[in-house]
């Protein structure tokens, strides 16, 4: 059944690359709405554009709660590469990725034009720029999303939420809003979505491809806002809600 989803589903994916992909770009052309943030037809393009991509892949996306509107930094746990277009599904804002997604086959393309931040792991000079630019476009009222995590997991548990890069949103200042993202009824699903180990991104694109479908839910939680507690007691307040969440 893997094979035959495959193939069914492959010719669809062209055609939404090949149709869907130009009008969205030239959508995004338009002036003062191809940002990160921007309302109107350019907004609409990239969240039906990832949509179709979603349900290419068999994932019938629940959203609950609602996003918040203008500057908002969106911390959300970390299982696979389709956690972005999940979330861009339902709210464009500009993702902090490692460096390496940018020489991703297609997808690197399409992250730069959705306006990524790439930050190059172990690199404090690298880190300490895409906090700036994180800032600037909170100040600019644009959206930012981020995985505390670092990067993704096995799915199984949500790890640390690193402090440091809530920063921005302290500075800014801007409010945080925690996003859980799970796959499959009660998230019996997370972990075949993960990258398996040593699974690199090709690998885990085409098997996902071949996957039973299934429910991806993106959960918009209670936004929390800067305050005197600092951006630890931030961060930590922020994976409690996405953990509990996950955890029912």
């Amino acid at each position: 059944m893997r094979g035959l989803r495959l193939l069914s589903r492959l010719p669809l994916l062209a055609l939404h690359f090949l149709l869907a992909l130009p009008a969205t770009l030239l959508l995004l052309a338009l002036p003062r709405r191809g940002a990160p943030g921007g309302d109107g037809l350019a907004g609409w393009a990239v969240r039906a554009w990832a949509g179709g991509l979603l349900r290419i892949f068999g994932l019938r996306v629940r959203r609950l709660g609602t996003p918040l509107p203008g500057a908002v930094l969106f911390v959300a746990n970390h299982v696979s590469w389709i956690d972005i277009p999940l979330i861009h599904s339902q709210v464009w804002a500009s993702f902090v990725s490692k460096a390496e997604v940018a020489r991703w086959p297609l997808v690197g393309w399409l992250a730069g034009i959705g306006g990524t931040l790439y930050h190059h792991r172990g690199s404090q000079h690298s880190l300490h720029g895409v906090m700036h630019q994180m800032l600037d476009r909170l100040r600019a009222g644009r959206p930012v999303a981020v995985f505390p995590e670092g990067r993704a997991n096995s799915g199984e548990a949500v790890g640390v939420f690193h402090a440091r890069i809530f920063q921005p949103a302290l500075l800014a200042p801007a409010p945080v809003q925690p996003v859980a993202l799970r796959y499959g009824h009660r998230g019996e699903a997370q972990t075949r979505i993960a990258f398996a180990p040593g699974e690199r991104f090709v690998a885990n694109f085409l098997r996902l491809l071949g996957e039973p479908g299934t429910v991806a839910e993106v959960h918009f939680l209670e936004p929390v806002y800067p305050g005197e507690d600092g951006r630890r007691r931030l961060a930590e307040t922020c994976r409690e809600r996405v953990a509990a969440v996950l955890a029912d």
